[in-house]
C-alpha cells in the first residue's frame, strides 16, 4: 500500500482570499485551449478563426461551467436540488458534472458558430483535440483534494484517502488523469490534420466523434473501480451514473461519424479563410 501525499488543497491564502490547486488546473487548462486552438487554426491557415479565438474560449468556458453545474444537479443529486433550489447556485461546495459540462460546451459552441457564421465542426476538429489536457489536469485536482477516490482494493498501490475511510482504495484520479487526460491527448493530437486534408476520407467534425468514443470508453472502464457516486451507488444493469453517460456518448460519437461520412464538408477555400 502507498501512502497518500497530503497535499494542502489550497496553494496559499491572502485574508479571505484562497487560491487553490483544482482552480489553478482549470485556469491551466482553458489557457493550454486556447493556445492550442490558435495554434492549429494558424497551421490550417484559418484566419476567420483566429479572429474569434478570444469570444469563443469565454463562451466555451461559460459553457463549462455553466453544463458542468447544470449536469450535477440533473444527472447526479436531482431530488436534493429539487428540495433545495438555492443551493444550485452554491458551487463553492463542489458539484460538477463532466457529461454536463461536455454538452454545455457543445451548446455554447454551436451558439456562437450560429451567430458568427463559422462552421461549427471545423470548430469542434479545433478544440475537441485539446479538451484532454484540462481533463487529465482537472484529475490531478480532484487527485489533491482527496476526492472521487476509487473502491477499496488491496492492490499493491491502494491508497488510503482522508475521506475514504481506513481502507486502501484504487488511486482512481490518476487512472483518469492517464487514460482522458495523457492517453486520449496523444491519440487526438497525432490525427488532428487529417479532416483538413484535401484527400482523405475523415470528414471534419470526425474530431469530435472521435473523443466521444475514446472519452466514453476510458470512463467506463475506470468507472469500474471508482466509487459510485453514494447518493446514487449503482442506477441499472450493475452500472453507475458515470457509466451509462459514457455509453451514450459511444454510442453519439459513432452515429456522428457515420452523419458526417454522409454529409462530409470540403476543406476551406482560401476566400473563406
Amino acid at each position: 500500500m502507498i501512502s497518500y501525499p497530503h497535499i494542502d488543497p489550497v496553494i496559499f491564502r491572502l485574508g479571505p482570499l484562497q487560491v487553490r490547486w483544482y482552480g489553478l488546473m482549470y485556469v491551466l487548462g482553458f489557457m493550454a485551449a486556447y493556445l492550442l486552438a490558435r495554434y492549429q487554426a494558424r497551421k490550417f491557415h484559418w484566419q476567420k478563426m483566429e479572429e474569434h479565438l478570444d469570444n469563443l474560449n469565454l463562451a466555451i468556458i461559460l459553457g463549462v461551467i455553466l453544463g458542468g453545474r447544470l449536469g450535477y444537479v440533473l444527472f447526479y443529486n436531482f431530488s436534493y436540488y429539487l428540495r433545495h433550489p438555492l443551493e444550485i447556485f452554491a458551487t463553492w461546495q463542489g458539484g460538477m458534472s463532466f457529461h454536463g459540462g461536455c454538452i454545455g460546451v457543445l451548446l455554447a459552441g454551436l451558439y456562437y458558430c450560429r451567430r458568427h457564421r463559422l462552421d461549427y465542426w471545423k470548430t469542434a476538429d479545433l478544440y475537441v483535440v485539446t479538451v484532454p489536457i484540462g481533463l487529465g489536469l482537472g484529475r490531478v485536482g480532484n487527485f489533491i483534494n482527496g476526492e472521487l477516490y476509487g473502491r477499496i482494493t488491496d492492490v499493491p498501490w491502494a491508497m488510503v484517502f482522508p475521506a475514504g475511510g481506513p481502507v486502501g482504495r484504487h488511486p482512481s484520479q490518476l487512472y483518469e488523469a492517464f487514460l482522458e487526460g495523457i492517453v486520449l491527448f496523444a491519440i487526438l493530437w497525432a490525427v488532428k490534420g487529417k479532416p483538413w486534408k484535401e484527400k482523405n476520407s475523415w470528414p471534419h467534425g470526425s474530431m469530435l466523434a472521435l473523443f466521444l468514443c475514446l472519452y466514453g470508453i476510458f470512463r467506463f472502464l475506470v468507472e469500474f473501480v471508482r466509487e459510485p457516486d453514494p447518493q446514487l451507488g449503482i442506477v441499472l444493469l450493475g452500472m453507475t451514473m458515470g457509466q451509462l453517460l459514457s455509453l451514450t456518448m459511444v454510442f453519439s460519437g459513432v452515429l456522428l461519424f457515420f452523419f458526417l461520412k454522409r454529409t462530409k464538408i470540403p476543406p476551406l477555400s482560401p476566400a473563406q479563410r
